[in-house]
């Protein structure tokens, strides 16, 4: 057992993943213990359906304007956040964030993600999949914070509401379009402009919060897991995958050290050095499985946290 100070996950080396020849590590947080951490390591990956300890593999060494149903998609109003006043607050919280880029810029900066994140995807696609079988028959209405061009609208059952937000208002049409590929009801899907530190939906509305490189670029990691908190049912889902700061005194810490600054103005506010893995073990979630993983396509991006956490 281990207090909440110990250090969640450790950092590969600078060597491309091989993800058919690893070892695994996972840490597992159980409610009936919420001040220290179960450490299990095993030498294999589970594949045993059902499992709910997810394990990890830690490795040793559309761009298409969105068109038809456009309107329907967009006519479900989002439910305003009672506990963070007007709704009106959510947007003056987005515009002190996240302030008006030019449109260009965020323009540019969705097509970018729409068109150069496939290898990305594909090599995390196995995690995902194993995560989002998690919402099956448990989930009917979902949050997805910081949903971007919508990489993870494919992995939803098609009966599922989805309440989609992101600062970037240019992701919506990219999303619309992956909602329809990915056989969403026109009526099951909505976007939003919002940020993290205030959704705008009621406190204690949806099943499950998802979330996927998100903790990166926020402003106050804290506030936007205590937002993720408040919207989620008693017993609610959260997952997440992101990437966290290398070990420190490593060369991919160093290099992420150094490439900090550009990377947070190239990358809308992107930190490579974040400890995110602690900041949710302190959010105060009941349960919480939270695994580690190298991934070859993220490069100095590594390594990545993903799991699940229940309120």
């Amino acid at each position: 057992m281990i207090g909440r100070s110990a250090r969640l996950y450790s950092s590969p080396p600078l060597i491309p993943c091989n993800l058919n020849a690893c070892c695994c590590t996972s840490v597992k947080v159980t409610p009936s213990c919420s001040n220290s951490h179960e450490i299990a390591a095993g030498g294999s990956l589970h594949k045993e359906a059902g499992e709910r300890l997810l394990t990890t593999r830690l490795c040793p060494c559309g761009r298409r304007h969105f068109l038809g149903g456009a309107a329907t998609m967009a006519s479900r109003p989002i439910r305003p956040a009672n506990a963070s006043g007007p709704k009106s607050d959510y947007k003056d919280v987005l515009n002190r964030v996240h302030p008006p880029r030019p449109g260009w810029y965020e323009e540019l900066y969705a097509w970018v993600l729409n068109s150069a994140t496939e290898a990305y995807e594909a090599e995390v696609a196995e995690y995902k999949s194993r995560l989002f079988s998690e919402l099956k028959g448990k989930a009917k209405e979902v949050l997805e914070i910081g949903i971007g061009t919508g990489p993870n609208l494919k992995y939803y059952d098609a009966d599922v509401q989805v309440f989609g937000v992101d600062p970037n208002s240019k992701m919506e049409r990219y999303a619309c379009d992956a909602a329809i590929a990915a056989g969403l009801q026109p009526s099951s899907f909505s976007f939003t402009q919002a940020v993290g530190e205030a959704i705008p939906l009621d406190d204690a509305s949806v099943d499950a919060v998802v979330g996927t490189l998100v903790l990166c670029s926020v402003e106050d990691v804290d506030r936007t897991l205590q937002e993720v908190k408040r919207v989620l049912k008693p017993g609610g889902i959260y997952l997440f995958v992101e990437h966290v700061a290398a070990k420190d005194g490593t060369a991919l810490r160093f290099l992420q050290n150094v490439l900090n600054p550009l990377q947070q103005t190239l990358a809308d506010g992107c930190h490579l050095t974040r400890q995110t893995g602690t900041e949710i073990s302190k959010a105060g979630f009941s349960h919480l499985d939270l695994n580690i993983a190298s991934l070859s396509s993220a490069s100095f991006v590594n390594p990545h946290i993903y799991g699940m956490a229940t309120k």
